[in-house]
């Protein structure tokens, strides 16, 4: 009898237990940040989140970059697209937004709560047609990234233009210093250089309107310092350690950190990672690439971006997940996201001089002083151009690929994607 009625409030213990998840609403998250520190940020703040509001399940997963690009389009296709959702900025998350498939957030970041969260630089970016799109998470920027000890030991000093940034190079390969470590197995790296020389050598205006394919047809890339840039990315080969197309981004930051090379394009919110390494003994600096004489294109660019959240538009739970966003970017949740990953998180005030080291705050300073950003090409042009150019960036250092004939290839995709718009 007893066995009996155990078994009978067991039964409707986990009946009431049932009960009680069925009666929480589910809001789904899907993000691009994998790895242990950020999901540490991440399943720390869902659980804080959920224990002050127990009705609500947030149910998340994170997938790594490039295969995020290819799930979030399926997810796309196939209407099963999560309550919130990561997305670069530029044309990568403009799509959606002019497909109709993202919550329009413009009246609510203007909300008392929000307001003076996130600089203009930060929500501009996620903005389509005059509606935010998409709430600021990270901002991030791209810096050539030195070894001091081997800049002494060369007689050398960071360069001011990028003609001095050449015969820096050419110092280092006399001496027998490999100048650039470079990892091109992933090709968005090349991206990161051809976006930034792109930038520098064609006007603003003239760029930002090939992008969105705003341009007439008849000039729609036809702007010649494309080719010029493609081919200071050539020459540019010349100074990459051996193997370039076949290494991993990862591989060649440890052999830079390790102090094999004398310079590397990083990533800002890769800075975190030299503490305790040689590069760190050796002492370290950057600089953004250096403005090249006479070009057309802005000099004072940085290439880098936003990233954000964005809402979908056929949410059920759009309120839910609104609150969820306004407290993951909270000035106490922005800090500890500094503070636990190293990002740099979009919030103002966040990256201080208690959350960061003093490389990031002033690597953060370098970004606001700057014109603008070069957002991400592969993430700021339509898909089927930026295609062609993510395959040129192991081609053209292959050999296999000749500037002139990637510029024609991109036009010819760029004019078959205007035509459909």
């Amino acid at each position: 009898m007893n066995k009996l009625l155990t078994a009978t409030a067991l039964s409707a213990m986990l009946a009431s237990g049932a009960a009680f998840a069925q009666d929480k609403t589910a809001v789904t998250f899907l993000h691009k940040y994998p790895e242990p520190e950020s999901m540490e940020f991440f399943q720390a703040a869902v659980a804080a989140y959920e224990e002050s509001h127990p009705d609500i399940d947030i149910q998340m997963e994170a997938v790594a970059d490039e295969p995020y690009k290819d799930k979030i389009r399926v997810l796309m296709a196939s209407d099963q697209v999560p309550d919130i959702f990561f997305s670069w900025s530029g044309e990568f998350g403009r799509k959606f937004a002019r497909d109709g498939r993202t919550y329009d957030l413009t009246d609510a970041l203007k909300g008392s709560e929000w307001e003076g969260r996130f600089s203009e630089a930060a929500l501009d970016p996620l903005r389509f047609e005059g509606k935010q799109f998409g709430v600021p998470n990270n901002v991030n920027a791209k810096y050539m990234v030195y070894n001091k000890e081997i800049f002494e030991e060369n007689g050398l000093k960071e360069p001011e233009t990028f003609a001095e940034f050449v015969d820096l190079l050419d110092t280092l390969n006399e001496n027998g210093v490999t100048p650039i470590a470079y990892g091109n197995q992933a090709p968005w790296a090349a991206t990161h250089y051809i976006g930034d020389l792109f930038a520098k050598y064609v006007p603003s205006d003239v760029r930002t309107a090939d992008y969105q394919l705003l341009s007439d047809p008849e000039n729609l890339y036809t702007h010649p310092g494309y080719v010029t840039a493609l081919e200071q990315y050539q020459k540019l080969g010349e100074y990459f350690n051996r193997g370039v197309n076949a290494l991993p981004h990862a591989a060649a930051r440890g052999s830079f950190f390790a102090g094999r090379t004398a310079m590397m394009y990083v990533e800002l919110v890769e800075f975190y990672m030299v503490p305790g390494s040689a590069l760190e003994e050796a002492g370290w600096g950057f600089f953004a690439l250096p403005p090249v004489e006479g070009a057309e294109g802005d000099q004072n660019l940085l290439t880098g971006a936003p990233e954000g959240f964005l809402i979908s538009a056929d949410t059920d739970v759009a309120d839910e997940a609104l609150d969820f966003l306004n407290f993951i970017t909270s000035p106490e949740q922005a800090k500890e996201y500094v503070k636990t990953t190293g990002m740099t998180s979009a919030v103002i005030g966040s990256v201080t001089d208690e959350t960061a080291s003093e490389e990031v705050v002033a690597g953060l300073e370098r970004l606001e002083e700057a014109d603008g950003m070069a957002l991400w090409l592969d993430t700021d042009m339509d898909t089927q151009s930026a295609n062609i150019i993510l395959a040129a960036g192991q081609a053209l250092l292959s050999g296999n690929a000749e500037p002139e004939k990637v510029m024609a290839d991109v036009r010819e995709a760029a004019l078959q994607v205007q035509e459909t718009r």
